[in-house]
């Protein structure tokens, strides 16, 4: 599973990285989380507001800190 945090490291952004490493820990799966950082990687996704979180190269949310459990609800679609 390929999991990516699209932000410029903001509060909003670790806030999302902290949700999604629980989420992913709680689903008992073990998988990097790649932080994306760069304004050009970041502009490749078509995004209008981060922070965004990307799952196997599709952008499940973007503009808001999502809670724990509707990242583990969107990586649930990808075990199941």
């Amino acid at each position: 599973m390929d999991i990516k945090i699209l932000g410029k490291g903001c509060p909003k952004c670790k806030a999302l990285e902290r949700n999604t490493e629980e989420a992913l820990k709680e689903l008992g799966i073990s998988t990097n989380i790649e932080k994306v950082q760069d304004i050009d990687k970041i502009m490749e996704y078509d995004i209008m507001f981060t922070p965004a979180l990307v799952v196997n190269g599709k952008v499940k949310i973007s503009g808001k800190v999502a809670t724990k459990d509707e990242i583990k609800k969107i990586i649930q679609e990808y075990i199941l």
